[in-house]
């Protein structure tokens, strides 16, 4: 019987327990899982570069916040999953977050391109199987929601840079405009500029940034 082995990623020990409880009782073909864990990134980061040196990880699932959010420049499950790029490229990576917005998804699908992406509020034990199932047979997998904020995407014809997506992204936040130099290396005038000019791409010249929030989320750049 071959050995099927997972690791799975994540800051919520629960959760990680109940992924492990749900795969190792899975039964696929000729497989045995086994299913490993670890609930921060430092310790993710020693298993996948063990498995880059003697067994290989079959499948990672990766939480993309594997930290407190009030910790300053943490590693996040995106930076293990492009260290797994990098190290153990064979290796299937699905993303389990939270994060069902458009931006986040997005930009772990160019940064990562990963095997799979599922919105936590869409995993059961079905999807869960399904998901394993499929990217290791024929990937990719993705969960409704996350299908739905990359089918919004495929489906606009405004082009946005990534600080353009930035700015939308910590707007939609809270962050206000005079606190975005913390976030996005531009100038306060050069991003006064960019918000005008997404105010045009998205016709609420006139309104104010709760409108382009608002505008951006139907576009489904948010």
């Amino acid at each position: 019987m071959k050995t099927l082995r997972i690791l799975a990623v994540d800051d919520h020990e629960m959760i990680m327990l109940g992924y492990k409880f749900i795969l190792e009782r899975l039964i696929f073909e000729d497989y045995n899982i086994i299913v490993d864990t670890a609930n921060d990134y430092e310790t993710g980061r020693q298993k996948i570069e063990e498995s880059s040196t003697s067994f290989k990880y079959d499948v990672l699932l990766l939480d993309v916040q594997l930290y407190p959010p009030n910790e300053e420049k943490p590693y996040s499950g995106e930076d293990l999953g492009k260290l797994a790029r990098t190290l153990v490229p064979d290796t299937k990576i699905i993303f389990m977050s939270s994060f069902g917005d458009n931006y986040r998804i997005n930009s772990i699908l160019r940064s990562v391109d990963p095997d799979g992406y599922m919105v936590k509020s869409d995993i059961d034990p079905r999807t869960l199987e399904e998901a394993i199932r499929t990217v290791v047979k024929n990937p990719p997998f993705y969960s409704s929601k996350a299908l739905s904020a990359i089918r919004k995407k495929m489906a606009n014809n405004i082009s946005l840079d990534e600080n353009d997506k930035k700015i939308l992204f910590h707007l939609a936040k809270g962050t206000k405009t005079k606190d975005l130099e913390k976030y996005i290396k531009l100038s306060s005038s050069s991003i006064e500029n960019r918000k005008r000019h997404l105010k045009s791409l998205f016709g609420t010249e006139k309104e104010n940034d709760l409108a382009l929030i608002l505008a951006a989320k139907n576009r489904g750049f948010i």
